[in-house]
């Protein structure tokens, strides 16, 4: 059997690790699980997700009986029963609309393309149990929550989108007709820029299984140092494993502090001092400026922008993401390096600005505007905004405008790192204040609120992950910022003091509008990449 657990409403209760621990295990409130434990462990399992007080815990659709539905079509006369939908990515966001099309009531054609040749899988793991070898990589495939009747075109991936002529077009050569489309591509890491040092043994990236397994191998051949570009998550949470495995590490990042780009600095400090307690070497305000080999073509060492140079033998660039959007070039969809942009409904916008509707979009490439952030456009490369956004997407491409629903969740998003459990809820960089309401930095234990002209606008949670859907709540009803109550374990000293997050960076990188025509009937915009 396969299990997931939704780690953005896990709590760190750990009746799971208590009912079924060879399946699941607690580090202080950061949970560890194997997503595919063997059917001899189902009764366990299917006990654990049944006493799960937040209910977290989705196992495989075949591990128990599935209740009768009633399909969602019943209460919306303008529902689109039959015809052709295709969805471009057969990831998370993918295999989630797929899914709520069919519980909706939708009994046409469906069809998903991807690039992978595999099933959906899930990436959370791959920074985290897959590196320690706590699961296999093979383990790593999402659960079926329930049986979905499709076309499964992977390992072909899409070249193009002709919205006018409702076209993919495919990379063999084929051409699938459809009359909705959701674009739920993805990202890709970003590779060294020097294609050669790229390409040197022991130089890694870490997105697909294929990168998991490979890092994994050459984590567990004991290299002397592990060399790490960036210390966004990804890159803090295999300088976790690392040292976990008891391998020295060196961390070099551009910023002032780990995690400041998406936390703040204050947050970033925090992060810092955890890093160094665990015996990371942590170069900040540094870049890596070469990668060098030896004869043989194997990493030999890295050169820094101070002058000084690392050796080591293995080197993870964990330099971010790209978004997976240059097949839409010509589509005559505003997509770029900023993603695609769409409504709060998830349908696509189109140079011109115009919203279209039969093109959707979710997952990591939408941009959209959120309410509760001044309607600013914004991207979400989260594992719960992927699934949040496919089920708004999947059921406004069958809805009519009377009965679609807007993307409103509120971002949360978690990271497991040196035995801290770290949760956030809304958009931490939306902030110009920060305070610590609960706990204390020092002890790596706390809660911190973040506020916008004098509103709540995001928490932050090291190892308190049970308040965090107390904190949504405020978010939600726009509550006073600073908190103007007393809380559980509240010190005396707390008072609001700078977010120090980065300015808000628009992509400059991409694409130029080019504006056409003269008279209002005829003016149109279009990209020039």
């Amino acid at each position: 059997m396969k299990v997931v657990v939704d780690l953005t409403r896990c709590q760190g209760y750990g009746q799971c690790a208590f009912l079924a621990p060879d399946v699941f295990t607690m580090h202080d409130e950061a949970l560890l699980y194997d997503l595919d434990p063997g059917d001899e462990r189902r009764e366990h399992v299917l006990r654990a997700a049944a006493a799960c007080p937040v209910q977290a815990i989705h196992p495989d659709w075949t591990a128990m009986p599935q209740p009768v539905e009633r399909p969602r079509a019943a209460a919306n006369p303008g529902f689109m029963k039959d015809g052709r939908i295709v969805i471009v990515g057969a990831s998370l966001a993918g295999a989630r609309a797929a899914g709520v099309l069919r519980r909706e009531g939708f009994t046409g054609s469906l069809t998903l393309i991807g690039d992978e040749v595999r099933e959906p899988y899930d990436r959370p793991p791959l920074s985290k149990q897959v590196l320690t070898g706590q699961v296999p990589v093979g383990h790593t495939f999402l659960p079926r929550l329930r049986e979905v009747e499709a076309e499964w075109l992977c390992g072909t991936p899409a070249t193009g989108l002709d919205v006018a002529g409702k076209q993919v077009r495919l990379a063999d050569g084929r051409e699938i007709g459809f009359d909705r489309v959701l674009l739920a591509t993805g990202t890709r890491a970003r590779p060294w820029p020097d294609e050669a040092a790229a390409r040197l043994k022991g130089v890694h990236t870490l997105r697909t299984l294929e990168d998991a397994a490979g890092l994994r191998e050459a984590l567990a051949a004991r290299p002397s140092r592990v060399l790490i570009l960036g210390a966004g998550f990804t890159g803090c949470e295999i300088a976790s494993v690392c040292r976990a495995m008891g391998l020295e590490v060196t961390v070099v990042e551009r910023g002032p502090a780990p995690l400041v780009n998406a936390l703040g600095s204050m947050i970033g400090d925090v992060a810092a001092r955890l890093q160094r307690e665990h015996g990371v070497d942590l170069r900040c305000d540094t870049t890596v400026t070469d990668l060098e080999g030896d004869a043989e073509g194997r990493l030999r060492c890295a050169r820094l922008s101070d002058g000084s140079t690392v050796e080591a033998e293995v080197a993870v660039v964990a330099l971010g993401s790209i978004r997976n959007v240059e097949w839409l070039h010509d589509s005559g969809l505003a997509a770029g390096v900023w993603g695609v942009a769409c409504d709060a409904g998830c349908r696509a916008v189109d140079t011109n600005g115009l919203v279209t509707d039969d093109v959707f979009v979710a997952g990591d490439i939408a941009r959209f505007p959120h309410p509760l952030y001044q309607y600013q456009f914004m991207t979400l490369e989260h594992w719960g905004n992927a699934v949040a956004q496919a089920e708004i997407a999947a059921h406004n491409m069958v809805s009519d405008q009377a009965h679609r629903w807007p993307h409103l969740s509120v971002p949360v998003f978690w990271s497991s790192q040196f035995g801290v459990n770290i949760k956030s809820v809304g958009v931490p960089t939306f902030a110009d204040e920060i305070m610590i309401t609960q706990g204390s930095t020092s002890e790596h234990r706390f809660v911190a609120v973040y506020g916008y002209q004098g509103r709540v606008t995001a928490a932050v949670t090291f190892d308190q992950g049970i308040w965090l859907e107390f904190y949504q709540r405020l978010i939600e009803r726009a509550e006073p910022f600073p908190p103007a109550f007393r809380h559980v374990d509240q010190r005396e000293e707390a008072a609001p003091v700078p977010a120090g997050v980065p300015e808000r960076l628009v992509a400059t990188a991409g694409a130029t509008v080019v504006v056409t025509g003269h008279d209002p009937a005829e003016r149109r915009a279009s990209l020039r990449h």
